[in-house]
């Protein structure tokens, strides 16, 4: 929900200017960062910085009910060593947090810090009685009495203006911000990437359960956030003054009431000279959140990359991409997917395995290759967050989904 990745303590983005302290350092931390110690994948190599914001749930520890105890959360997570003050925000509804990482350089950067955050905010929620949950929808059948909204004057007008929308809006995201200075540039990633979003819609599928029922989808988050007036696959944009005057317009004109509230799939940040993809869940797995996130930066570059050697810029219909997006929020990984090269639908893994290939040279660029196609393989081979839930409650039940929901959390 939140616009941008928020930094360490005392600032409030990752990627606003220049990176706070050295490279996988941050404010407020009380011991050295030690990149052999806390990196979790291996990476050499240059490519764009980029930010990661990661949006939890407060589940009650026996019923998996979610529990309005963000605000008691955060406030004990500052007494935790290892948590810079700012770190963690609220989110719309009282029952969510969201975490994001400074500004970094590497994907070793961006495991340390997420892994971090995940532990000591798992320990406060863990003190004040709840779960913390890395899941991208509320799994768990509830009294159906609505989560309080977090009392700001924004989020009260939300509520007024479309109450069951944001009664029912426990949803959360993994939302990857790549730098990108020059302000045409990133318009021109934005309308490049739209192609690729059916094919991140799919791999970071992670919400089939919903309230206590299988919804038939691998991402019902995505279908709960495109109820919003403005959200899912963007237009394309004719440049950055295109882009600017239709988003504020939509604020002029009472469409929205800011442009924080513009929920498509990638969108150019209103503060910070960023790529905002939006198109996967919330991650179960920390490993996880940094493999997407290093193959989104792949694909931005790619796609620059693309447009430097004269590339056409993909133009294909709204209708044919909306439908794409969907079917990737319907089967997930378990069916085809329409391919970014002609939105065509071919085999989960022949997609993958071709769009890895495809931008194998930015993946080698910044040193994620190695992990990150291997962690896609594996995606491919085990499935993904969707497949496992089904998975585990199809062979142990709901209280095995909690079970798991937790431990995945805190997986290194």
């Amino acid at each position: 929900m939140s616009d941008a990745t928020r930094g360490a303590a005392g600032r409030t983005s990752p990627l606003a200017g220049e990176l706070v302290g050295p490279p996988g350092s941050y404010i407020g931390r009380r011991e050295p960062f030690d990149p052999e110690e806390e990196a979790v994948v291996p990476s050499v190599g240059v490519g764009p910085r980029l930010g990661v914001e990661e949006e939890f749930l407060l589940l009650d520890p026996v019923s998996g009910s979610p529990l309005a105890r963000a605000e008691q959360v955060r406030r004990r997570s500052r007494l935790y060593r290892g948590l810079g003050g700012d770190e963690v925000q609220h989110e719309l509804l009282l029952a969510q947090l969201e975490t994001a990482t400074p500004v970094c350089r590497t994907l070793p950067e961006v495991g340390g810090h997420l892994l971090r955050m995940r532990h000591v905010l798992s320990e406060a929620a863990a003190a004040e009685g709840c779960v913390l949950a890395a899941c991208a929808v509320s799994p768990f059948a509830d009294d159906s009495r609505p989560v309080p909204v977090t009392d700001t004057p924004r989020y009260h007008r939300m509520h007024e203006e479309a109450p069951m929308l944001t009664d029912e809006h426990l949803v959360n995201g993994l939302h990857v911000h790549v730098e990108i200075c020059d302000e045409q540039a990133r318009v021109e990633a934005l309308n490049r990437i739209r192609p690729w979003l059916p094919l991140l819609v799919a791999l970071g599928a992670g919400s089939p359960l919903w309230r206590g029922r299988d919804s038939g989808f691998a991402s019902w988050r995505a279908l709960v956030v495109g109820r919003w007036p403005v959200s899912g696959v963007p237009p394309r944009f004719r440049d950055a003054d295109d882009y600017l005057r239709r988003t504020k317009e939509l604020v002029e004109r009472g469409l929205v009431p800011d442009i924080g509230q513009i929920y498509w799939l990638v969108r150019a940040s209103a503060r910070y000279p960023t790529l905002e993809v939006r198109a996967c869940d919330a991650q179960m797995r920390a490993d996880e959140a940094v493999a997407l996130a290093g193959l989104i930066r792949a694909v931005v570059t790619t796609v620059l990359g693309e447009a430097e050697s004269g590339l056409p810029t993909p133009d294909p219909s709204p209708e044919t991409l909306a439908a794409a997006v969907w079917h990737a929020a319907r089967h997930g990984l378990t069916g085809d997917i329409h391919d970014p090269r002609d939105l065509m639908p071919r085999p989960a893994k022949t997609v993958v395995c071709d769009s890895l290939d495809r931008v194998e040279s930015a993946l080698c660029g910044s040193g994620d290759q190695r992990y990150v196609r291997s962690a896609l393989e594996r995606l491919l081979q085990e499935g993904n967050g969707a497949v496992r839930l089904r998975r585990i409650l199809d062979e142990a039940g709901w209280p095995a989904v909690l079970s798991h929901l937790r431990d995945q959390t805190q997986a290194l």
